[in-house]
Protein backbone atom coordinates (compact mmCIF):
# COMPACT_ATOMS: atom_id res chain seq x y z
CA UNK A 1 0.00 0.00 0.00
CA UNK A 2 1.71 3.04 -1.12
CA UNK A 3 2.53 6.06 1.50
CA UNK A 4 -0.11 8.77 2.01
CA UNK A 5 1.30 12.16 0.65
CA UNK A 6 2.65 14.53 2.67
CA UNK A 7 4.88 17.37 1.90
CA UNK A 8 7.73 16.04 2.70
CA UNK A 9 7.48 12.97 -0.14
CA UNK A 10 6.24 15.38 -2.79
CA UNK A 11 8.66 17.38 -2.50
CA UNK A 12 11.40 14.34 -2.84
CA UNK A 13 9.56 13.71 -5.96
CA UNK A 14 10.29 17.27 -7.47
CA UNK A 15 13.87 16.88 -6.51
CA UNK A 16 14.25 13.67 -8.17
CA UNK A 17 12.66 14.71 -11.13
CA UNK A 18 14.95 18.49 -11.43
CA UNK A 19 17.84 16.16 -10.72
CA UNK A 20 16.89 13.69 -13.53
CA UNK A 21 16.45 17.06 -15.89
CA UNK A 22 19.24 18.61 -15.00
CA UNK A 23 21.33 15.60 -15.87
CA UNK A 24 19.69 15.44 -19.37
CA UNK A 25 21.09 12.63 -20.99
CA UNK A 26 23.09 11.80 -17.83
CA UNK A 27 26.77 11.89 -16.31
CA UNK A 28 28.15 10.25 -18.45
CA UNK A 29 26.91 12.03 -21.87
CA UNK A 30 28.15 15.12 -20.30
CA UNK A 31 31.48 13.78 -18.82
CA UNK A 32 32.02 13.07 -22.88
CA UNK A 33 30.41 16.56 -24.20
CA UNK A 34 33.40 18.11 -21.66
CA UNK A 35 36.16 15.62 -22.97
CA UNK A 36 35.31 17.20 -26.63
CA UNK A 37 35.66 20.41 -24.96
CA UNK A 38 31.76 21.34 -25.56
CA UNK A 39 29.63 22.61 -22.71
CA UNK A 40 26.52 21.37 -21.89
CA UNK A 41 22.85 23.28 -22.19
CA UNK A 42 23.10 24.43 -18.55
CA UNK A 43 26.29 25.55 -18.60
CA UNK A 44 25.77 27.78 -21.93
CA UNK A 45 22.93 29.47 -20.22
CA UNK A 46 25.00 30.07 -17.20
CA UNK A 47 27.89 32.18 -19.16
CA UNK A 48 24.89 33.79 -20.98
CA UNK A 49 22.77 35.15 -18.48
CA UNK A 50 23.44 37.25 -15.33
CA UNK A 51 24.54 34.96 -12.48
CA UNK A 52 21.56 33.91 -10.23
CA UNK A 53 19.22 35.14 -12.71
CA UNK A 54 18.02 32.45 -15.16
CA UNK A 55 14.50 31.18 -14.24
CA UNK A 56 14.08 27.81 -15.83
CA UNK A 57 10.09 27.21 -17.46
CA UNK A 58 8.50 23.83 -17.94
CA UNK A 59 11.70 21.35 -16.92
CA UNK A 60 9.59 18.68 -16.30
CA UNK A 61 7.59 18.54 -19.71
CA UNK A 62 8.71 15.23 -21.60
CA UNK A 63 7.89 13.41 -24.94
CA UNK A 64 4.71 11.12 -25.05
CA UNK A 65 5.57 7.61 -23.54
CA UNK A 66 3.66 5.94 -26.52
CA UNK A 67 6.11 7.00 -29.06
CA UNK A 68 8.31 4.20 -31.20
CA UNK A 69 11.45 3.40 -29.07
CA UNK A 70 11.01 6.18 -26.84
CA UNK A 71 9.90 5.10 -22.93
CA UNK A 72 13.37 3.81 -21.97
CA UNK A 73 14.56 7.50 -23.58
CA UNK A 74 12.17 9.75 -22.03
CA UNK A 75 13.82 12.47 -19.35
CA UNK A 76 11.93 15.43 -18.58
CA UNK A 77 12.83 19.17 -20.03
CA UNK A 78 13.02 16.83 -23.17
CA UNK A 79 15.87 17.72 -24.84
CA UNK A 80 16.08 21.41 -24.51
CA UNK A 81 15.93 23.97 -21.57
CA UNK A 82 14.01 27.40 -21.65
CA UNK A 83 13.72 30.59 -19.36
CA UNK A 84 14.53 33.89 -18.87
CA UNK A 85 16.56 36.01 -16.73
CA UNK A 86 18.97 39.07 -17.26
CA UNK A 87 21.88 40.03 -19.48
CA UNK A 88 24.04 42.96 -18.21
CA UNK A 89 21.08 43.83 -16.41
CA UNK A 90 18.22 43.66 -19.15
CA UNK A 91 15.54 41.10 -19.28
CA UNK A 92 16.03 38.16 -22.19
CA UNK A 93 14.37 35.13 -23.12
CA UNK A 94 16.62 31.82 -24.23
CA UNK A 95 16.38 28.15 -25.25
CA UNK A 96 19.49 26.08 -25.42
CA UNK A 97 19.14 22.69 -26.93
CA UNK A 98 20.62 19.55 -24.83
CA UNK A 99 22.75 17.46 -27.59
CA UNK A 100 22.95 14.77 -24.85
CA UNK A 101 19.13 13.74 -25.09
CA UNK A 102 18.62 12.04 -28.20
CA UNK A 103 21.10 14.53 -30.29
CA UNK A 104 18.90 17.20 -29.31
CA UNK A 105 16.26 16.56 -31.58
CA UNK A 106 13.24 18.55 -31.92
CA UNK A 107 9.90 16.53 -30.98
CA UNK A 108 6.63 17.26 -30.06
CA UNK A 109 7.28 18.58 -26.46
CA UNK A 110 10.42 19.84 -27.61
CA UNK A 111 9.21 21.88 -30.28
CA UNK A 112 6.49 23.33 -28.17
CA UNK A 113 8.72 24.04 -25.43
CA UNK A 114 10.75 26.25 -27.94
CA UNK A 115 7.60 27.66 -29.36
CA UNK A 116 6.43 28.42 -25.34
CA UNK A 117 9.32 30.51 -24.99
CA UNK A 118 9.49 32.50 -28.08
CA UNK A 119 5.67 33.28 -27.14
CA UNK A 120 6.50 35.25 -23.69
CA UNK A 121 9.74 36.68 -25.21
CA UNK A 122 7.29 38.19 -27.49
CA UNK A 123 4.33 39.18 -25.39
CA UNK A 124 6.86 41.13 -22.72
CA UNK A 125 8.56 42.02 -25.81
CA UNK A 126 12.11 41.15 -25.06
CA UNK A 127 14.97 39.98 -27.22
CA UNK A 128 15.01 36.09 -27.88
CA UNK A 129 18.09 34.11 -27.76
CA UNK A 130 18.19 30.22 -29.40
CA UNK A 131 21.55 28.53 -28.07
CA UNK A 132 20.91 25.62 -30.90
CA UNK A 133 22.93 22.21 -30.89
CA UNK A 134 20.20 19.92 -32.53
CA UNK A 135 20.41 16.93 -35.43
CA UNK A 136 17.01 18.15 -36.65
CA UNK A 137 13.24 16.41 -36.46
CA UNK A 138 12.61 13.21 -34.01
CA UNK A 139 12.34 10.29 -36.14
CA UNK A 140 11.04 8.50 -33.44
CA UNK A 141 7.80 10.79 -32.99
CA UNK A 142 6.48 10.67 -36.54
CA UNK A 143 5.08 13.63 -38.19
CA UNK A 144 3.03 15.16 -34.71
CA UNK A 145 6.67 16.69 -33.97
CA UNK A 146 6.35 18.59 -37.16
CA UNK A 147 3.75 21.06 -35.74
CA UNK A 148 6.37 22.10 -33.35
CA UNK A 149 8.48 22.70 -35.59
CA UNK A 150 6.50 24.19 -38.32
CA UNK A 151 5.05 26.70 -34.96
CA UNK A 152 9.35 27.88 -33.93
CA UNK A 153 9.05 29.14 -38.00
CA UNK A 154 5.77 31.11 -37.22
CA UNK A 155 7.13 32.51 -34.02
CA UNK A 156 9.89 33.21 -35.36
CA UNK A 157 8.03 35.23 -38.03
CA UNK A 158 5.96 36.50 -36.13
CA UNK A 159 8.39 38.08 -33.73
CA UNK A 160 10.47 39.69 -36.56
CA UNK A 161 10.94 43.38 -36.28
CA UNK A 162 9.28 43.56 -33.05
CA UNK A 163 12.22 41.93 -30.72
CA UNK A 164 15.64 40.84 -31.68
CA UNK A 165 16.65 37.84 -32.55
CA UNK A 166 19.95 35.83 -31.61
CA UNK A 167 20.86 32.19 -32.99
CA UNK A 168 24.15 30.38 -31.96
CA UNK A 169 25.06 27.63 -33.93
CA UNK A 170 26.76 25.57 -30.88
CA UNK A 171 26.96 22.40 -32.27
CA UNK A 172 26.21 20.14 -36.02
CA UNK A 173 22.55 21.18 -36.69
CA UNK A 174 20.68 19.75 -39.65
CA UNK A 175 17.22 20.22 -41.20
CA UNK A 176 14.60 21.83 -39.31
CA UNK A 177 17.40 22.87 -36.54
CA UNK A 178 18.92 25.53 -39.24
CA UNK A 179 15.53 26.75 -40.58
CA UNK A 180 14.79 28.50 -37.46
CA UNK A 181 17.97 30.27 -37.21
CA UNK A 182 17.66 30.79 -40.51
CA UNK A 183 14.64 33.43 -39.81
CA UNK A 184 16.25 35.45 -37.26
CA UNK A 185 18.18 38.05 -37.31
CA UNK A 186 21.46 37.46 -36.82
CA UNK A 187 23.48 33.71 -36.52
CA UNK A 188 26.95 33.11 -34.63
CA UNK A 189 29.36 30.06 -35.58
CA UNK A 190 31.69 28.55 -33.04
CA UNK A 191 34.98 27.63 -35.18
CA UNK A 192 35.41 24.05 -35.95
CA UNK A 193 32.30 23.24 -33.98
CA UNK A 194 28.69 24.14 -35.52
CA UNK A 195 27.55 23.29 -38.33
CA UNK A 196 24.40 23.86 -40.39
CA UNK A 197 22.70 21.89 -43.40
CA UNK A 198 20.11 20.65 -44.89
CA UNK A 199 20.93 17.12 -46.01
CA UNK A 200 24.37 15.87 -44.53
CA UNK A 201 27.22 14.03 -46.30
CA UNK A 202 26.00 10.58 -46.48
CA UNK A 203 22.59 11.66 -47.90
CA UNK A 204 24.69 14.02 -50.53
CA UNK A 205 26.61 11.29 -51.44
CA UNK A 206 24.07 8.53 -51.63
CA UNK A 207 21.80 11.16 -53.57
CA UNK A 208 24.53 13.01 -56.24
CA UNK A 209 27.45 10.64 -55.57
CA UNK A 210 29.70 13.77 -54.02
CA UNK A 211 31.99 13.24 -51.08
CA UNK A 212 32.11 15.92 -48.69
CA UNK A 213 32.96 16.77 -45.38
CA UNK A 214 30.58 18.31 -42.66
CA UNK A 215 32.86 21.39 -42.41
CA UNK A 216 33.34 21.97 -45.84
CA UNK A 217 29.38 21.14 -46.32
CA UNK A 218 28.28 23.18 -43.93
CA UNK A 219 31.19 24.62 -41.58
CA UNK A 220 31.46 28.44 -40.14
CA UNK A 221 33.94 29.34 -42.65
CA UNK A 222 31.84 28.15 -45.42
CA UNK A 223 28.74 30.13 -44.13
CA UNK A 224 30.66 33.17 -43.24
CA UNK A 225 32.08 33.55 -46.39
CA UNK A 226 30.41 31.94 -49.30
CA UNK A 227 26.79 31.85 -48.38
CA UNK A 228 26.63 34.64 -46.29
CA UNK A 229 24.51 32.83 -43.55
CA UNK A 230 26.87 33.16 -40.56
CA UNK A 231 26.84 36.96 -39.28
CA UNK A 232 29.67 36.19 -37.06
CA UNK A 233 32.30 33.17 -35.93
CA UNK A 234 33.80 32.45 -32.49
CA UNK A 235 36.86 30.94 -31.67
CA UNK A 236 34.87 28.90 -29.18
CA UNK A 237 31.55 28.28 -27.04
CA UNK A 238 32.60 31.29 -24.20
CA UNK A 239 33.62 33.83 -27.48
CA UNK A 240 30.39 33.11 -29.14
CA UNK A 241 28.54 33.88 -25.73
CA UNK A 242 30.50 37.28 -25.28
CA UNK A 243 28.95 37.87 -29.02
CA UNK A 244 25.63 37.52 -27.66
CA UNK A 245 26.75 39.90 -25.16
CA UNK A 246 28.43 42.65 -27.40
CA UNK A 247 25.33 42.18 -30.28
CA UNK A 248 22.65 43.13 -27.44
CA UNK A 249 24.22 46.26 -26.05
CA UNK A 250 23.66 47.67 -29.12
CA UNK A 251 20.14 46.57 -29.84
CA UNK A 252 16.78 47.80 -27.95
CA UNK A 253 14.67 45.25 -26.44
CA UNK A 254 11.80 46.15 -28.80
CA UNK A 255 10.94 47.89 -31.51
CA UNK A 256 9.19 50.72 -29.79
CA UNK A 257 12.15 51.19 -27.49
CA UNK A 258 15.31 53.45 -27.90
CA UNK A 259 18.82 51.72 -28.44
CA UNK A 260 20.74 51.73 -24.79
CA UNK A 261 22.79 54.94 -24.46
CA UNK A 262 25.99 54.73 -22.89
CA UNK A 263 27.97 57.76 -21.45
CA UNK A 264 29.57 59.96 -24.12
CA UNK A 265 33.22 59.20 -23.06
CA UNK A 266 34.60 60.20 -26.25
CA UNK A 267 34.93 63.64 -27.04
CA UNK A 268 32.23 64.70 -30.00
CA UNK A 269 34.28 67.39 -30.89
CA UNK A 270 37.34 65.50 -31.44
CA UNK A 271 39.41 66.04 -35.06
CA UNK A 272 41.02 63.90 -36.86
CA UNK A 273 43.84 65.26 -39.21
CA UNK A 274 45.28 61.38 -39.99
CA UNK A 275 41.63 60.73 -42.19
CA UNK A 276 43.37 62.94 -44.87
CA UNK A 277 46.40 60.82 -45.11
CA UNK A 278 44.12 57.22 -44.60
CA UNK A 279 42.28 58.58 -48.11
CA UNK A 280 44.50 59.53 -50.94
CA UNK A 281 43.04 62.08 -53.19
CA UNK A 282 44.50 60.23 -55.34
CA UNK A 283 40.95 57.90 -56.68
CA UNK A 284 43.24 55.37 -58.19
CA UNK A 285 44.76 54.51 -55.04
CA UNK A 286 42.93 52.00 -52.59
CA UNK A 287 43.04 52.23 -48.61
CA UNK A 288 40.58 50.68 -45.90
CA UNK A 289 37.53 52.24 -45.52
CA UNK A 290 37.25 50.71 -41.95
CA UNK A 291 40.54 52.59 -40.71
CA UNK A 292 37.91 55.55 -41.37
CA UNK A 293 35.28 54.49 -39.62
CA UNK A 294 37.53 53.35 -36.86
CA UNK A 295 38.64 57.18 -36.73
CA UNK A 296 35.52 58.71 -36.07
CA UNK A 297 33.25 56.50 -34.31
CA UNK A 298 33.77 56.18 -30.14
CA UNK A 299 36.48 54.76 -28.82
CA UNK A 300 37.80 52.71 -32.55
CA UNK A 301 35.07 50.52 -31.15
CA UNK A 302 33.38 48.84 -34.22
CA UNK A 303 31.23 45.47 -34.43
CA UNK A 304 31.84 44.69 -38.18
CA UNK A 305 28.80 42.11 -39.28
CA UNK A 306 29.59 39.88 -42.08
CA UNK A 307 33.54 40.93 -42.62
CA UNK A 308 34.31 37.99 -44.26
CA UNK A 309 31.27 37.82 -46.99
CA UNK A 310 30.95 40.08 -49.75
CA UNK A 311 33.98 42.00 -48.47
CA UNK A 312 33.35 44.93 -51.12
CA UNK A 313 30.86 46.22 -48.93
CA UNK A 314 31.07 46.76 -44.77
CA UNK A 315 28.90 47.20 -42.14
CA UNK A 316 28.35 46.92 -38.90
CA UNK A 317 27.70 48.84 -35.35
CA UNK A 318 29.30 51.18 -33.25
CA UNK A 319 28.50 54.28 -31.10
CA UNK A 320 28.79 57.81 -31.71
CA UNK A 321 28.22 60.49 -28.77
CA UNK A 322 27.66 57.46 -26.49
CA UNK A 323 24.11 56.49 -29.11
CA UNK A 324 24.54 53.00 -31.26
CA UNK A 325 24.21 53.66 -35.34
CA UNK A 326 24.79 51.50 -38.17
CA UNK A 327 27.12 51.71 -40.44
CA UNK A 328 27.49 51.01 -44.38
CA UNK A 329 30.36 51.43 -46.17
CA UNK A 330 32.09 50.97 -49.61
CA UNK A 331 35.18 48.96 -49.24
CA UNK A 332 37.76 50.72 -52.28
CA UNK A 333 40.06 47.79 -51.25
CA UNK A 334 37.67 45.23 -52.76
CA UNK A 335 36.87 45.85 -56.43
CA UNK A 336 37.40 49.41 -55.38
CA UNK A 337 34.05 49.69 -53.81
CA UNK A 338 31.20 48.58 -56.47
CA UNK A 339 28.69 46.93 -55.69
CA UNK A 340 27.63 43.19 -56.53
CA UNK A 341 24.69 40.86 -55.98
CA UNK A 342 26.00 39.39 -52.53
CA UNK A 343 26.79 43.33 -51.35
CA UNK A 344 23.57 44.63 -51.90
CA UNK A 345 22.05 41.45 -50.51
CA UNK A 346 24.17 42.35 -47.24
CA UNK A 347 23.67 45.89 -47.00
CA UNK A 348 20.18 45.95 -47.64
CA UNK A 349 19.20 43.47 -44.89
CA UNK A 350 20.85 45.08 -42.70
CA UNK A 351 19.67 48.61 -43.32
CA UNK A 352 15.96 46.82 -42.63
CA UNK A 353 17.29 45.63 -39.17
CA UNK A 354 18.33 48.67 -38.35
CA UNK A 355 15.75 50.59 -39.56
CA UNK A 356 13.32 47.90 -37.37
CA UNK A 357 15.02 48.64 -34.39
CA UNK A 358 15.01 52.29 -34.69
CA UNK A 359 19.12 52.56 -34.70
CA UNK A 360 20.33 55.83 -37.33
CA UNK A 361 22.32 54.69 -40.61
CA UNK A 362 25.66 56.42 -41.51
CA UNK A 363 26.63 55.75 -44.42
CA UNK A 364 30.22 56.24 -46.12
CA UNK A 365 30.24 56.73 -49.83
CA UNK A 366 32.74 55.32 -52.23
CA UNK A 367 31.44 53.67 -54.48
CA UNK A 368 32.73 53.76 -59.20
CA UNK A 369 29.43 51.62 -59.56
CA UNK A 370 27.94 48.21 -59.75
CA UNK A 371 30.44 45.41 -60.73
CA UNK A 372 30.14 45.05 -64.77
CA UNK A 373 30.10 41.48 -66.14
CA UNK A 374 28.21 38.63 -67.96
CA UNK A 375 27.89 36.68 -64.60
CA UNK A 376 26.55 39.76 -62.13
CA UNK A 377 23.79 40.59 -64.79
CA UNK A 378 23.16 37.17 -65.18
CA UNK A 379 22.80 36.71 -61.17
CA UNK A 380 20.42 39.13 -60.99
CA UNK A 381 22.39 42.33 -60.23
CA UNK A 382 18.89 44.22 -61.01
CA UNK A 383 16.74 42.44 -58.96
CA UNK A 384 19.29 42.06 -55.96
CA UNK A 385 20.46 45.89 -56.52
CA UNK A 386 17.13 46.86 -56.11
CA UNK A 387 16.88 45.41 -52.71
CA UNK A 388 19.59 48.31 -51.60
CA UNK A 389 17.02 51.22 -53.14
CA UNK A 390 14.18 49.71 -51.72
CA UNK A 391 15.67 49.60 -48.24
CA UNK A 392 16.87 52.87 -48.09
CA UNK A 393 14.05 54.77 -49.55
CA UNK A 394 11.75 52.60 -46.51
CA UNK A 395 13.88 53.56 -43.91
CA UNK A 396 12.49 56.10 -41.87
CA UNK A 397 15.84 56.29 -38.89
CA UNK A 398 17.57 58.98 -39.37
CA UNK A 399 19.38 58.74 -42.78
CA UNK A 400 23.19 60.04 -42.89
CA UNK A 401 25.61 59.83 -46.09
CA UNK A 402 28.98 61.07 -46.22
CA UNK A 403 30.57 61.11 -50.00
CA UNK A 404 34.57 60.84 -49.04
CA UNK A 405 35.54 60.22 -52.93
CA UNK A 406 33.85 58.44 -55.92
CA UNK A 407 29.73 58.56 -56.15
CA UNK A 408 28.68 57.60 -59.56
CA UNK A 409 26.06 56.15 -61.73
CA UNK A 410 22.73 54.28 -60.01
CA UNK A 411 25.29 53.25 -57.03
CA UNK A 412 24.54 56.43 -55.56
CA UNK A 413 20.89 56.02 -55.06
CA UNK A 414 21.87 52.66 -53.74
CA UNK A 415 24.08 54.39 -50.96
CA UNK A 416 21.29 56.22 -50.25
CA UNK A 417 21.61 59.97 -51.69
CA UNK A 418 19.51 63.27 -52.09
CA UNK A 419 15.84 61.96 -53.10
CA UNK A 420 16.47 58.64 -51.51
CA UNK A 421 15.12 60.22 -48.21
CA UNK A 422 18.78 61.12 -46.98
CA UNK A 423 18.32 63.56 -43.82
CA UNK A 424 21.54 64.71 -44.57
CA UNK A 425 24.28 64.95 -47.06
CA UNK A 426 27.31 65.90 -46.62
CA UNK A 427 30.44 65.60 -48.50
CA UNK A 428 33.99 66.12 -48.28
CA UNK A 429 35.79 68.63 -50.96
CA UNK A 430 37.68 65.85 -53.22
CA UNK A 431 34.18 63.94 -53.71
CA UNK A 432 32.88 63.85 -56.71
CA UNK A 433 29.15 63.08 -57.38
CA UNK A 434 28.67 62.49 -61.39
CA UNK A 435 26.78 60.07 -63.01
CA UNK A 436 29.89 59.03 -65.01
CA UNK A 437 33.75 59.12 -64.04
CA UNK A 438 35.18 61.95 -65.33
CA UNK A 439 37.33 60.44 -67.78
CA UNK A 440 34.85 58.46 -69.26
CA UNK A 441 32.58 61.19 -69.23
CA UNK A 442 34.53 63.59 -71.04
CA UNK A 443 35.38 60.42 -73.79
CA UNK A 444 31.24 60.24 -74.37
CA UNK A 445 30.91 64.17 -74.69
CA UNK A 446 33.72 65.15 -76.48
CA UNK A 447 34.20 61.78 -78.73
CA UNK A 448 33.97 63.36 -82.49
CA UNK A 449 36.21 66.51 -81.20
CA UNK A 450 38.94 63.95 -79.26
CA UNK A 451 38.63 61.95 -82.64
CA UNK A 452 39.28 65.26 -84.97
CA UNK A 453 42.10 66.97 -82.47
CA UNK A 454 45.57 67.27 -83.75
CA UNK A 455 46.45 66.07 -80.38
CA UNK A 456 44.08 63.59 -78.99
CA UNK A 457 45.32 63.63 -75.45
CA UNK A 458 46.13 66.35 -74.31
CA UNK A 459 42.67 67.61 -75.41
CA UNK A 460 41.45 65.01 -74.17
CA UNK A 461 43.24 65.81 -70.86
CA UNK A 462 42.22 69.51 -71.00
CA UNK A 463 38.58 68.95 -71.11
CA UNK A 464 38.96 66.69 -67.82
CA UNK A 465 40.41 69.15 -65.81
CA UNK A 466 37.50 71.28 -67.32
CA UNK A 467 34.80 68.83 -66.52
CA UNK A 468 36.37 68.24 -62.89
CA UNK A 469 36.56 72.27 -62.35
CA UNK A 470 32.95 72.46 -63.47
CA UNK A 471 31.06 69.68 -62.71
CA UNK A 472 33.13 67.03 -60.76
CA UNK A 473 33.13 68.77 -57.23
CA UNK A 474 30.81 68.78 -54.15
CA UNK A 475 31.06 72.46 -54.82
CA UNK A 476 28.73 72.02 -57.62
CA UNK A 477 26.53 69.30 -56.44
CA UNK A 478 26.03 72.40 -53.22
CA UNK A 479 25.04 74.79 -55.59
CA UNK A 480 21.79 72.25 -56.72
CA UNK A 481 20.99 71.14 -53.00
CA UNK A 482 22.47 68.17 -53.61
CA UNK A 483 24.72 68.15 -50.69
CA UNK A 484 23.94 69.84 -47.59
CA UNK A 485 27.47 70.38 -46.45
CA UNK A 486 30.70 70.10 -47.71
CA UNK A 487 32.88 69.43 -45.01
CA UNK A 488 36.55 69.03 -43.99
CA UNK A 489 37.85 65.33 -43.24
CA UNK A 490 39.64 66.36 -40.16
CA UNK A 491 36.12 67.53 -39.39
CA UNK A 492 34.06 64.32 -39.78
CA UNK A 493 33.05 63.11 -36.62
CA UNK A 494 31.90 66.42 -34.77
CA UNK A 495 29.99 66.83 -38.10
CA UNK A 496 28.08 63.14 -38.01
CA UNK A 497 27.70 63.86 -34.36
CA UNK A 498 25.94 67.14 -34.50
CA UNK A 499 23.85 65.64 -37.80
CA UNK A 500 22.83 63.03 -35.32
CA UNK A 501 22.00 65.39 -32.21
CA UNK A 502 19.37 67.54 -35.17
CA UNK A 503 17.90 64.26 -36.16
CA UNK A 504 17.45 62.54 -32.65
CA UNK A 505 13.41 63.49 -32.81
CA UNK A 506 12.94 62.79 -36.03
CA UNK A 507 9.41 61.46 -36.73
CA UNK A 508 9.03 58.28 -37.81
CA UNK A 509 5.37 57.48 -39.29
CA UNK A 510 4.27 54.41 -39.45
CA UNK A 511 2.79 52.99 -42.33
CA UNK A 512 -0.69 52.78 -43.82
CA UNK A 513 -0.28 49.77 -45.79
CA UNK A 514 0.08 46.25 -44.58
CA UNK A 515 4.06 46.07 -46.47
CA UNK A 516 5.51 47.17 -49.76
CA UNK A 517 6.66 43.90 -51.52
CA UNK A 518 10.87 44.10 -51.84
CA UNK A 519 12.38 42.34 -54.77
CA UNK A 520 13.23 39.74 -52.64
Amino acid sequence: MAEPKSHESEMKRLEALEEKSRLGGGQKAIEKRHEASRLTARERLDLLFDPGSFTEMNELAQSPSRDFGMEEKRVPGDGVVIGYGKIDGRLAFAYAQDATVLGGSVGIIHGQKICRIMEEALKVKAPMIGLNDSGGGRLNEGFPASRGVAGMFFRNTAASGIIPQISAMMGTCAGVAVYSPAITDFIIMVEGKSHMVITGPAVIKAVTGEEVSMEKLGGAKVHSEITGTAHFVAKDERECIQLIKKLLSYLPSHHDEDPPVLPGTDDPERVDDTLESIVPADFRKAYDIREVILRVVDHQDFLEVLPKFAKNIVIGFARMDGHPVGIVANQPRVWAGSLDVDAADKAGRFIRFCDAFNIPLINFVDVPGYFPGVKQEHAGIIRHGAKMLYAYAEATVPKITLALRKEYGGAVMAMCCVGMGVDQMLAWPVAQLVVLDTAAAVSLIYRKEIEEAKDPDGFRQQKIEEYDYKFSNPFYAAEYMLVDKVIKPRETRPQLIRALRMLKTKGRPRSARRHGNIPL
